[in-house]
């Protein structure tokens, strides 16, 4: 029987909603609101709302969202409470790191006192990582499914639903979907009369998930290969000391390695390592003019293994070693100067 089907509710729903440092707000606040805006008429004739509705902290009582709203709640994930639903939202810090840990370990250890487990955009990795969704079908923002289906193969990913149920656990792109997929989720807990009329409220759809009717339009959004690649160049530029290997250039949009590589060649007419290679000179010979900086900071600060390979990589592409090419800036700074000197 569905909770819908009750007339009315002693009291409301426990609903948690975590919250995280780097949480997308969007993916926070559809949800947050449309819960909080839904109400059915109690016994005195009066309304009450539908859900207790509250943000659990992951990591502390203060996050701030991807935009930097900052948020203060008095609920973290070691003091929270029984929550008959708990919403796990997208955001940077999902994907791995510490938070990705904590949510998938707090998951695989609440999941069986929950009766509902609802992922949202990126929420879709920490909730995969529990190893809950072996066998299941989900799916996630369009720009993830494939990254989701390479890191995760036992989980069925669907790139084109907007939210989708699978027993217990709900999965949905984010964005509007996710306030879509919250109005469904009422809808099974109050009834079409609630949730419709949150829709009106919201001035939002109310349809079922997983369904033709409910696909996103992949074209639509899709930007294109060239659009994917084109903020990778200054991302490379302010990340010089890191790894840049094809798999995490690949990862950094969402491309397998193989295709990434054909597609950056055919646009920048260059192999991914060349273009990292000439962007890391390129920046050596901005830091090696500077009279506080030497060869062997120039190499570790820019990404190079060691001090021998930088050498070899500059020489190869300016026909001069790293060194010399200080040196030969340095004396000419110093005879323009005295030239200078000489003319006033």
């Amino acid at each position: 029987m569905k909770i819908g089907t009750i007339a009315k509710r002693a009291k409301p729903l426990s609903v948690g909603i975590l919250g995280f440092d780097g949480v997308s707000l969007l993916d926070l606040a559809g949800p947050f609101e449309a819960f909080t805006v839904a109400r059915t008429d109690a016994a005195d004739g009066k309304d009450q709302p539908c859900y207790n509705t509250r943000i659990i902290g992951v990591t502390g009582k203060t996050f701030a969202s991807e935009s930097n709203v900052v948020f203060k709640t008095e609920d973290t994930l070691l003091r929270a409470s029984h929550v008959d639903s708990i919403i796990v939202p997208g955001g940077v810090a999902v994907r791995a790191g510490e938070t990705y840990r904590k949510i998938s370990e707090w998951l695989t250890a609440h999941a069986h006192h929950i009766r509902r487990i609802v992922s949202v955009c990126t929420g879709i990795y920490p909730l995969a990582r529990s190893g809950l969704l072996d066998g299941r079908k989900i799916t996630t923002h369009w720009r993830f499914a494939q990254d989701v289906a390479r890191q995760f193969p036992k989980v069925r990913v669907d790139p084109i639903s907007s939210f989708i149920k699978d027993g217990p656990f709900y999965s949905c792109g984010g964005g509007t979907a996710a306030t879509e997929m919250t109005l469904a989720l009422i809808e099974e807990d109050y009834g079409s009369r609630v949730a419709l009329s949150v829709a009106r409220e919201l001035v939002a759809r109310l349809r079922p998930g997983g369904d033709s009717e409910n696909s996103v339009d992949l074209l639509q959004f899709d930007c294109g290969p060239m659009d994917r690649l084109a903020d990778l160049p200054a991302w490379i530029g302010s990340h010089l000391s890191d790894n840049l290997s094809v798999e995490v250039l690949a990862n950094r949009v969402c491309l397998c390695p193989r295709h990434f590589t054909r597609l950056f060649k055919h646009f920048f007419n260059m192999t991914p390592a060349a273009f990292v290679e000439r962007v890391r000179l390129d920046e050596a010979r901005r830091r090696l003019i500077l009279p506080r900086n030497n060869v062997e900071n120039v190499a570790r600060d820019v990404g190079f293994k060691n001090a021998d390979s930088f050498r070899r990589a500059f020489e190869r592409h300016h026909s001069v070693s790293p060194l010399r090419y200080k040196k030969t800036y340095k004396t000419q700074i110093s005879s323009h100067y005295n030239a200078s000197l000489f003319a006033a």
